[in-house]
């Protein structure tokens, strides 16, 4: 009796018990280690093109517009790597671009020849929920199309874009006033300038906004400086004016899951003591975006550039008579192979109120039309 009392409490005391594997109301926690930072983020991408101009004489390109001076050569566009890693409220980023892309963004810092590769590198750091502080070198605010091929529809670039700014060295506060709206204001060295012994400074701003269902969204953006005494050479063959501003608007709208249009609008008005009067230049894009398939798209690009001083372009053979409008028709095709290359196709018309471009005999016209195969490749 005893032996049978023994095991009747060892059976009811065992019933009771719960094994770690048994208990399935909530699952294992495991500790986090807070004090660990997260791994750095890299991203990259590449871009490569053979660009064909129908009447260029030998040697000549028939482009004014940035990254893609050549003809009848295959080209390298740019190989670009991206680390960004942040912690608690501090973040970095370092940004480097290799090739001739990357080499035109950085055009004023010849005489630093590692700062070439710099596309972007600043430090953040995110003081309240609400403001964010910035401070370093990275690509402009203004305008529609940016540095990086792939962020692009159209792999050739428009005007605007060309004759700047490309990019801004400096500081800035990025200002969150609700769901939809924000502010950006800064002060920065000379536009395009990685690095500058001139006291100037150029002042920076940018204010967004949009619909709450995210279809439409609204950029207006700023760059402007006064009060400079007499004008500055500070780097060959770049004049820093008396005053410079700029004011520039970006739109981008969703009609549907495959259409979408964007806008983007520019002036800039410079005061010279060389030109003896102010002086402006203006440029107005729309696009016009459309994805039949997710495999597939298209975009047009229809853009006037105004320069009736002359302050950016000088027609040939137009000497003592600066200035001119012109036309840029532009058509990529976008095919998607995977998630990560895209094949772009591009016929390309451009056209000016003056003989801007050379025909095959190297005399004067007004009009270019060039063909183009690009890929870009991001991860």
């Amino acid at each position: 009796m005893a032996f049978l009392s023994f095991l009747m409490c060892y059976s009811q005391a065992d019933s009771t018990k719960k094994t770690p594997a048994a208990d399935t109301s909530k699952p294992a926690t495991v500790p986090v280690d807070t004090t660990k930072p997260p791994p750095v983020t890299i991203t990259g991408s590449v871009d490569v093109y053979y660009r064909y101009n129908f009447n260029a004489p030998a040697g000549k390109t028939n482009n004014y517009t940035s990254f893609t001076n050549s003809n009848s050569s295959f080209e390298l566009g740019m190989a670009s790597i991206r680390a960004d890693h942040s912690f608690g409220k501090v973040a970095a980023t370092v940004d480097l671009g290799f090739g001739r892309r990357a080499e035109e963004f950085s055009y004023n810092d010849p005489a630093h020849p590692s700062l070439f590769a710099v596309k972007q590198l600043f430090l953040s750091y995110q003081a309240t929920s609400a403001l964010k502080f910035t401070m370093g070198k990275w690509g402009t605010h203004i305008g529609y199309e940016v540095l990086d091929a792939y962020a692009n529809r159209n792999y050739s670039m428009d005007y605007m874009f060309s004759y700047g700014p490309f990019f801004h060295t400096g500081l800035r506060a990025d200002i969150t006033l609700s769901s939809t709206t924000a502010l950006m204001v800064g002060v920065a060295n000379p536009t395009d300038f990685s690095t500058t012994s001139d006291l100037t400074k150029v002042a920076i701003a940018q204010f967004s906004t949009g619909t709450k269902n995210g279809k439409w969204k609204f950029y207006l953006n700023f760059q402007g400086y006064g009060g400079v005494n007499a004008d500055t050479v500070i780097n060959p063959g770049y004049t820093l004016y008396k005053s410079l501003t700029q004011f520039d608007l970006v739109i981008n709208g969703t009609i549907s899951s495959k259409f979408g249009v964007g806008y983007n609008g520019t002036v800039q008005n410079v005061n010279s003591s060389g030109l003896g009067k102010s002086a402006s230049w203006w440029g107005s894009a729309v696009y016009l975006n459309l994805d039949p398939t997710p495999l597939f798209g298209l975009t047009l690009r229809g853009e006037i550039f105004g320069d009736p001083d002359g302050i950016k372009i000088n027609p040939i053979n137009q000497v003592g008579d600066p200035g001119l409008n012109v036309f840029d028709l532009t058509l990529t095709g976008l095919f998607h192979l995977g998630s990560n290359l895209t094949i772009m196709p591009e016929l390309r018309l451009d056209n000016g109120s003056k003989n801007f471009f050379l025909k095959s005999d190297n005399t004067a016209t007004t009009g270019t039309f060039s063909a183009l195969l690009a890929a870009t490749y991001h991860f």
